[in-house]
């Protein structure tokens, strides 16, 4: 007990992945992340269609479709950036990505761009889901922070204890 006493704690944050306004994932109008099928998260309605970093880690996955991004965090968390919602549909199209599986990455690092307006004359919404989709098997949930605007890297939207 008095060891633990004198262990240091430390925050894990995560930061926004785009310039926008944070919302609830519940208010995203698609199912599987409003009911939180992946896992638990904020969105973003985005402003800037710049996708950077929100924490150092490895990418571990680029969607062929270009439009989502894995990321794994230094503590394991196991993040999901999906950029628009059927977005999936445009086959790449509007979508220039910047880092590649395996990459390291460091917060605020772009990591795609989506070029919003033209997401949206094709008829998709670009609320971005930021999803951690191995939240439950993590010793430390994270809580997240929604409402105002965010800047990309610099806004926290989810901070744990570890």
């Amino acid at each position: 007990m008095l060891l633990n006493k004198w262990m240091k704690r430390h925050t894990l944050t995560l930061y926004a992945p785009m310039e926008g306004d944070i919302i609830p994932l519940e208010e995203v109008t698609d199912p599987v992340f409003s009911e939180k099928m992946m896992g638990d998260g904020i969105a973003i309605k985005p402003t800037n269609g710049t996708v950077v970093a929100p924490a150092n880690g490895t990418i571990v996955q680029v969607a062929p479709t270009k439009h989502a991004i894995g990321i794994r965090t230094e503590d394991g968390a196991e993040i999901l950036i999906h950029v628009g919602l059927d977005t999936v549909e445009l086959n790449g199209a509007h979508f220039t990505v910047h880092v590649e599986v395996d990459d390291t990455v460091s917060v605020g690092q772009s990591l795609l761009t989506a070029d919003l307006e033209k997401i949206h004359q094709a008829g998709k919404d670009t609320v971005t889901p930021m999803i951690v989709t191995n939240g439950n098997d993590l010793p430390h949930p994270y809580s997240f922070h929604v409402g105002g605007p965010s800047i990309s890297g610099k806004t926290v939207v989810a901070q744990a204890e570890q």
